[in-house]
């Protein structure tokens, strides 16, 4: 398959980036090792990635810090994730099935791209999240965004699988929400309002109510629980950052 490594940048200047005296957060070093280099890494350990594309608008800088390897290129990402990630899917360059993370997901781990690639197998798109339990048992002072749903409060993984066009439909949704993807109310209102309410008041489970969503566009969707604590650790700010290299250095 084809595993898209995003690593593009907001406008101005990235103030995590600049506390360690780099241009971009992608190239912010965690134990050494610049972030989406690190990632890299990760996705070419995994025995079904074919080829690697990372999309960023500095090609030449992020270009300078990856792993030698054939299976990497770099391409220009556009103006957004979503619709980046539409302008390449499918195509020569980035063929299906598509398995799609973030460079700032400096602890992923091989095994957990493994599980949440046999989870995911049959569905059109999936979601990676982790239960609030999971991390708060391994982390019990992290701050991360909940969505709350009956059952639990999940929080993202930076995992999404994508099997083929049937997702491009949903792919298109993602474009127009993006600027809501830290409000889970405002996600779902997109879905229509028995869904705002069931989900308001928590009687029905996360699962379910992407499966729902997912079928307005006739797409099968799911959302996959992931068992590894690690996959919900991104670094967007200096505490992840800080936890992020206290794990890679066996002192978390």
């Amino acid at each position: 398959m084809t595993a898209l490594l995003l690593a593009g940048r907001r406008p101005g200047i990235d103030p995590l980036a600049a506390s360690r005296g780099v241009e971009l957060k992608a190239l912010i070093p965690i134990a050494g090792v610049p972030m989406v280099g690190r990632v890299a890494e990760t996705l070419l350990a995994c025995p079904k990635v074919g080829s690697i594309r990372v999309l960023t608008q500095d090609r030449d800088p992020i270009a300078a810090v990856l792993p030698d390897d054939e299976r990497i290129a770099v391409l220009r990402s556009g103006d957004g994730i979503a619709r980046s990630i539409a302008a390449v899917a499918g195509s020569a360059e980035a063929s299906w099935p598509i398995l799609v993370t973030t460079a700032d997901h400096v602890l992923l781990t091989p095994v957990t791209v493994a599980a949440f690639l046999e989870a995911a197998a049959g569905a059109d798109v999936a979601v990676g999240v982790v239960e609030r339990r999971v991390v708060e048992r391994r982390f019990p002072r992290t701050r991360r965004t909940w969505l709350r749903f009956r059952g639990g409060d999940w929080t993202g993984a930076n995992l999404f699988w994508l099997a083929g066009p049937a997702a491009l439909p949903l792919i298109a949704t993602w474009s127009a929400i993006e600027q809501d993807r830290k409000k889970g109310w405002k996600l779902v209102t997109r879905f229509g309002p028995v869904l705002l309410l069931r989900a308001l008041t928590r009687t029905i489970s996360l699962e379910a109510a992407v499966a729902r969503a997912g079928a307005r566009f006739g797409a099968k969707v799911r959302m996959v629980s992931l068992a590894d604590p690690l996959a919900a650790v991104d670094v967007d700010k200096p505490d992840d950052l800080t936890l992020a290299e206290a794990v890679l250095e066996d002192r978390a």
